[in-house]
């Protein structure tokens, strides 16, 4: 489909992959309303930058003319029809149309405004209402919690926009709801019926009881004293510098962007090595979480969350604040995305940039010629935070001096919860009732690399011992047994932290002073991964998560590892498509999709707010450099070490 507007955008963006800004969001949705493609019964569902071939890019110098496009994404609330765009900007060009065939494509994600009436359905539900009476609960004083369905193989719900809802006792104003699950029973509701459309009441359970706010009685105690204040300062300012949305700092150099979908991402990351700046991603994105649940009632089954592909998360991002969030010398950016009638929306303070010391960097005391050398490290650290539904996430990547390249996720908030069933079943007891059921935390990181260049190659580097024999008479020796991945039927690897497994990415055509070809190494956590059956729904629907490491060639339409439709998706939609032809994948333009993540049982000490979490991985210089790159990090001056008594 073709439709040229005579709106064009009101202001200019100074490279290809600059953030997207209001007047460009304005436009494509004015383009999309003179074509007559936005009714009052149209949504907005998701806008973000169609990021132009990586070629456009690299090829781009500054002050050449720049085509923008945005994808726009549009459901009929009245039909439940979703339509993908895409649309020119530049030139008020549709360039795409494509309508979704819901029971083969999936749906598009779930809007805030479907959430909205959710707890009026269920009033105007005998079924419901029965529920609640049976249990003695006033239905006025219980708060609804709908979720993404997934797809269950249920012939009533094939093509229906769905969502399952459990429901929470609420007293009063202040108490917290997830102390107070209202579990064995579920309500299905039909999004474009409006309607609670089944009730599944499997077991009659008791409310737990006791309050759960943080700070409520009888467990609250007295904020304590004797925690004196910790200042960070930098009485010279960052050391890094910004211009639009591209960041300098030390030898790195990189751009950031923003997508409700995917949240922050790092452009063109670069090393100046020497006056070289020399490539290692060309872009790093976490494309894809998911939350699945193992409790296998009758009423729980169900719970897997897709919260980027089937939410959007990053449309719940929080406004950082200075000494809560971030400490230092502190630079914040704004971002601005869309709302769901398609007007721009500005999220202040959504992103932090700053500094962080990072103790030793590299350290030794030499016996022989009185060497006493110390250099302390510091990290630069890009990150935002948001709130979904009961979890706070914290997404932070670290640049570091001496070329190492980590992300870290930070998971905390409020555990779900359940009624606790007993010992034997699938939850903790955090408190008198009350349970937390085991889940997954799995991320999908899609890591575009570009070491020194598109021509990489990635190969798996064991740890083994070898056996004992005439070149090993007393058996001490091991070595690294490296295996190419030369296709992707091959490139479908898991972690093995008994064999210190890890992935290098090198570069067949760039080699270092000792000949060796220039490289990256990707150091898995080692955590499990899917722990479904692999016959189940999940399995399917999540397939990235079954593997630690997916690679495949780069394809710009390759973005989303659990693929572009994720809510109701039948299955084995995104990579298990992508590496169906089982394209070569050695000394090419390559993309690793790096499954990571927290396996939780529940803790009691994971009540009523949960201490933060980590996972992440880390990617290091492994021969990309002749030597250590931060041996011209200088000492510390004397006013910031104690002298010796």
């Amino acid at each position: 489909m073709t439709f040229v507007d005579s709106t064009t955008t009101r202001s200019t963006v100074n490279h290809p992959l600059s953030t997207l800004n209001a007047d460009e969001i304005d436009t494509a949705r004015t383009v999309l309303t003179n074509a007559g493609l936005v009714t009052q019964s149209t949504r907005f569902v998701y806008v973000g930058l169609d990021e132009p071939e990586k070629t456009v890019v690299h090829q781009f110098r500054s002050g050449a003319p720049i085509e923008r496009r945005l994808r726009v994404l549009l459901l009929d609330t009245s039909t439940g029809t979703g339509t993908d765009y895409i649309v020119s900007v530049t030139g008020g060009t549709i360039i795409t149309s494509t309508s979704l065939d819901a029971g083969n494509d999936g749906h598009v994600p779930i809007l805030d405004a479907e959430f909205e009436d959710i707890e009026s359905f269920m009033l105007n539900s005998d079924d419901w209402l029965a529920a609640m009476h049976k249990r003695g609960i006033d239905p006025a004083k219980v708060r609804a919690v709908p979720l993404s369905a997934g797809v269950f193989g249920h012939e009533d719900e094939v093509g229906c926009r769905l969502v399952r809802v459990l429901a929470f006792f609420q007293e009063d104003d202040a108490d917290l709801p997830w102390a107070h699950p209202i579990d064995g029973v579920v309500a299905y509701v039909d999004l474009v019926e409006r309607a609670v459309v089944k009730v599944v009441d499997e077991i009659d359970l008791p409310v737990p009881a006791e309050r759960g706010e943080w700070n409520s009685a009888p467990h609250a105690s007295p904020t304590r004293t004797d925690l004196k204040p910790i200042e960070i300062t930098q009485p010279e300012g960052a050391s890094f510098s910004v211009v639009g949305n591209e960041i300098s700092w030390a030898d790195w150099k990189f751009r950031f962007g923003f997508d409700v979908r995917e949240g922050l991402s790092l452009h063109q990351l670069s090393f100046n090595d020497a006056g070289n700046e020399r490539p290692v991603i060309y872009r790093a994105s976490i494309a894809e979480m998911v939350v699945p649940y193992a409790d296998p009632s009758p009423v729980r089954y169900w719970q897997n969350y897709f919260d980027q592909g089937e939410y959007l998360f990053g449309r719940y991002t929080n406004a950082l604040e200075l000494g809560c969030d971030c400490l230092g010398e502190i630079k914040y950016f704004d971002v601005t995305i869309a709302d769901e009638s398609g007007y721009p929306k500005l999220m202040k303070n959504a992103i932090c940039l700053h500094e962080e010391d990072y103790g030793i960097l590299w350290k030794h005391t030499d016996l022989f010629n009185g060497m006493a050398e110390t250099r302390r490290s510091r990290r630069l650290v890009i990150s935002f935070f948001l709130t979904i539904g009961n979890y706070d996430y914290g997404f932070y990547w670290y640049l570091y001096l001496d070329g190492t390249i980590e992300f870290e996720a930070k998971a905390t908030g409020i555990v779900f919860t359940s009624a606790y069933r007993g010992e034997g079943g699938y939850s903790t007891q955090m408190a008198p009732g009350l349970g937390a059921p085991f889940h997954q935390h799995l991320f999908a990181a899609r890591l575009d690399m570009e070491v020194d260049g598109q021509t990489n190659t990635v190969s798996e580097v064991d740890a083994v011992p070898v056996p004992v024999g005439p070149d090993n008479p007393w058996g001490n020796a091991f070595r690294a047994q490296k295996t190419t991945i030369t296709h992707e039927s091959n490139g479908q690897r898991l972690a093995d932290n008994a064999k210190a497994r890890v992935w290098h990415i090198t570069n067949p055509e760039k080699q270092n002073r000792l000949g060796q070809d220039v490289g990256y190494a990707l150091h898995p956590e080692g955590q499990p991964v899917l722990l479904a059956d692999p016959s189940s729904s999940i399995a399917s629907r999540a397939a990235f998560a079954t593997k630690s490491l997916w690679v495949t060639p780069y394809d710009k339409n390759e973005r989303y590892p659990a693929g572009d439709f994720v809510n109701q998706h039948p299955g084995n939609g995104g990579l298990p498509t992508f590496v169906a032809t089982n394209r070569e994948v050695e000394n090419t333009d390559l993309v690793l999709w790096h499954t990571f993540g927290l396996t939780h049982f529940p803790r009691p000490e994971d009540w009523p707010v949960m201490p933060v979490d980590y996972t992440g991985f880390k990617l290091k210089p492994v021969g990309f450099f002749d030597r250590n790159p931060s041996l011209n990090v200088p000492a510390s001056s004397a006013k910031h070490c104690c002298p010796a008594e």
